[in-house]
C-alpha cells in the first residue's frame, strides 16, 4: 500500500540520514586509528656508529646495516654512540630493498 497523499515519512528520510552519517564516521574513525597505529613511532635504544656529521644531524649506521639519521650530536665519524631509532622506519626500509 502506497501513502495516502504521495507524501513521505519525514522521520524515515531523517533517520537514514543519520545512520549513513554513522557510516560513514565510523569508516572515518577506523581509517584515522589505523593511520595513527601506522605512523606512530616504535623506537628503541641501539649502539649505532656515526658514519657522517651533516647539517641536518648526523648519520648512523645501526649494527644491521640501516642508516639512520639521529640528530644534532657531538660525535665525529668512526665512533659508536647509544640512539633513539625508529624500528617501524627500519621494517620500512627493508620491505622496500629487499636483499637476495
Amino acid at each position: 500500500m502506497s501513502s495516502v497523499g504521495g507524501k513521505s515519512n519525514p522521520t524515515s528520510s531523517k533517520n537514514s540520514i543519520f545512520i549513513i552519517a554513522g557510516i560513514i564516521a565510523l569508516g572515518a574513525g577506523l581509517l584515522f586509528a589505523y593511520l595513527m597505529f601506522y605512523i606512530a613511532p616504535a623506537e628503541t635504544m641501539e649502539l649505532v656508529k656515526i658514519i657522517a656529521v651533516t647539517e641536518d644531524g648526523c648519520i648512523g649506521e645501526t649494527m644491521d646495516g640501516f642508516a639512520v639519521n639521529i640528530g644534532d650530536c657531538n660525535s665525529e665519524p668512526g665512533q659508536f654512540v647509544n640512539a633513539l631509532v625508529d624500528q617501524k622506519t627500519k621494517e620500512r626500509a627493508a620491505l622496500m630493498n629487499p636483499t637476495n
